[in-house]
């Protein structure tokens, strides 16, 4: 049986497919198009997902879409009631979209789908999840557990902001919700505005920001924006708020309440108070978090919890429950924001709308480590390189490995390109930009010269599974870079006082572990494990690498620059290769050096994209 899974239209457009109830292929549609959170119909992902099962949309058996229009229509009205006459001018703006393109969404649907099978029964099967469905979806059938409490967060679905279900086998049960206009992801979303990072993709930045702050604003937030019951429940006072009425996140009776107006521009100075904030928000989410998981583990008594929904990417917070242990066992879905909503929808049809049956291999997840998007042969790879006019040379198996392992021991920052594409957010060794994590100035320069972004945010560690616990606070695994865990005491430079008191970005800087390119100011860490039998060549590099310096770590960051998807194809690689300041580029078997090429074929990355 083949379901289909989509999500489109607001952001983050994905497909996904199951093949009788297997996660064969998944994907964006902006590692497709380029487009940095593409919210279009996502047809390349779509043609990528057949292709890769070697079907047509006619042996498709259910096309399954994310969330509900008509639910997500009925909020917009109520709200617009509920605050009328204010929020008229939003409530014109968005009218006329949802009329047009969003009410009739499963016209649409079809209209776009008949162009690969125009016989399709599409009245019968086409399926709508709810959101917040698709979610849990996501997060607990692929988990490795046979019961799971399952928690969802995020901005909002169509009424639902955070919910609660139960996994028992392929049941999912819904049985708690928080509703719209009361959200952990609008308020972290709010502070993400006020601080000047665009909404929807900077709330990570507000998360790497926190730690050069105090969190000193959190009673204020506490006092006037937000009301945080003991189990994690909260109310927030939409007087403070303009997300429901107007066409900004927050209003002026915000900016009076922390004395200043929201930061204008991202390219304006960071000051202390900003960091200040973001260490507020910070705390409050973790808060609320950790309350909210506490309550759960006691009602339910199942020691499995899972998560997803774009708060589920705040790893700060999930290595906090971790460490918690209210609940055994964490699991999170990868693609945790409205990606992996297609995937969800297609898995809520198959197990719980068909109620098809559902393994569980060895307590082992059913995501193939992400990696889930497309893979290129030597042979495409030679082909498509030397068509982008790339000089280079295709080695051996074991050569390419010991060549890139002997480059990063010489801190030579490498485009690394494997295998299938990620499919998530996080780049997990298949579309990487890797370096040696021992160097001081690493992370400034792989910030400054090669993402060409802010000089403050933080990178992340690929270490070997069976080493993860000498290096890092952290005994469990952690495959998609989703759990924050200190550099251990062993490894951890103690900062001077004078260090300690220096401005924030200044801390920079300062050396804080044996590897400072991934050690963050407060001596944290987002750890990606690797394993042998996810990612054998990725695993094997970091051992050769292991055995040259003694250090089993890598520096790991997603290979794009700031605003740019991750690369997908040879040709994106080399382009990115070729308009930053990357050394090396390794596509598969085919090894590139910077100083080998063609200089006419330089690119000007710095301003080629927006900021993200």
């Amino acid at each position: 049986m083949h379901i289909l899974g989509i999500s489109a239209f607001y952001h983050d457009s994905a497909a996904a497919l199951l093949v009788d109830g297997k996660v064969v292929a998944a994907a964006q549609e902006e590692r497709f198009t380029r487009i940095k959170h593409d919210e279009n119909f996502p047809e390349h992902a779509i043609a990528y997902c057949l292709e890769e099962a070697g079907i047509t949309l006619d042996d498709v058996d259910y096309v399954a879409f994310y969330d509900k229009p008509f639910l997500k229509f009925e909020r917009l009205l109520e709200t617009y009631l509920a605050f009328a006459p204010r929020g008229f001018k939003s409530f014109r703006v968005a009218l006329p979209i949802w009329l047009k393109e969003k009410l009739f969404q499963k016209d649409l649907l079809k209209k776009k789908l008949k162009r690969y099978s125009p016989n399709f029964d599409w009245q019968n099967k086409i399926l709508f999840a709810e959101h917040h469905q698709s979610h849990a979806a996501s997060a607990f059938y692929p988990s490795p557990f046979q019961d799971a409490v399952v928690l969802t967060m995020d901005g909002v679905g169509e009424w639902a902001t955070t919910s609660v279900a139960i996994g028992r086998g392929n049941n999912l049960e819904m049985v708690r919700e928080i509703h719209f206009p009361h959200s952990l992801g609008l308020l972290y979303s709010a502070f993400t505005y006020y601080t000047g990072f665009k909404v929807n993709s900077g709330e990570y930045k507000v998360m790497g920001l926190a730690p050069y702050g105090v969190p000193k604003y959190v009673d204020l937030i506490k006092k006037n924006l937000i009301d945080i019951k003991d189990d994690g429940s909260f109310r927030l006072d939409m007087r403070y708020f303009d997300y429901c009425t107007g066409l900004t996140m927050t209003n002026d009776k915000f900016a009076d309440l922390f004395g200043r107006p929201a930061r204008q521009k991202e390219d304006a100075p960071l000051e202390q108070f900003h960091m200040d904030i973001a260490a507020s928000v910070q705390a409050i989410t973790e808060e609320i978090v950790l309350k909210l998981t506490r309550s759960l583990a006691a009602e339910f008594n199942i020691p499995n919890l899972c998560l997803a929904g774009g708060v589920a990417l705040n790893c700060v917070a999930n290595g906090k429950v971790l460490r918690d242990g209210a609940f055994k066992n964490v699991w999170v879905q990868p693609a945790s924001g409205d990606a992996g909503g297609a995937l969800g929808a297609a898995q809520a049809a198959y197990f719980h709308h068909l109620g098809k049956d559902r393994e569980i291999v060895d307590g082992q997840d059913a995501m193939s480590g992400s990696y889930l998007g497309p893979e290129f042969s030597t042979e495409e790879i030679e082909a498509r390189l030397t068509s982008a006019g790339a000089v280079f040379e295709t080695l051996g198996d074991a050569e390419v490995i010991e060549k890139a392992a002997d480059a990063l021991a010489s801190e030579r920052a490498i485009g690394w390109m494997q295998g299938r594409m990620e499919f998530g957010p996080r780049a997990l060794g298949g579309r990487s930009i890797i370096a040696d994590p021992r160097s001081a100035t690493m992370q400034k320069n792989l910030n400054l010269k090669v993402k060409y972004r802010e000089s403050f945010r933080p990178f992340a560690p690929s270490v070997l599974a069976e080493d993860v616990s000498d290096w890092f606070d952290i005994e469990e695994s952690s495959p998609y870079m989703l759990m924050v865990a200190d550099v251990t005491k062993q490894k951890q430079r103690e900062m001077s006082k004078e260090e300690s008191d220096l401005f924030g970005i200044e801390k920079l800087n300062v050396p804080r572990s044996e590897i400072p390119a991934v050690t963050h100011v407060d001596y944290s860490a987002r750890i990606q494990t690797v394993h042998a039998e996810t990612n054998p060549r990725y695993h094997a590099l970091i051992s050769a690498f292991k055995s040259r310096t003694g250090c089993p770590v890598l520096v790991n960051t997603s290979f794009n620059v700031r605003g740019e998807p991750i690369v997908c194809t040879p040709e994106d690689a080399f382009k990115c290769f070729m308009g930053t300041e990357l050394d090396n580029l390794v596509v598969g078997n085919c090894f590139l050096r910077k100083e080998g090429q063609d200089k006419s074929l330089q690119l000007d990355y710095k301003n080629a994209f927006e900021l993200d």
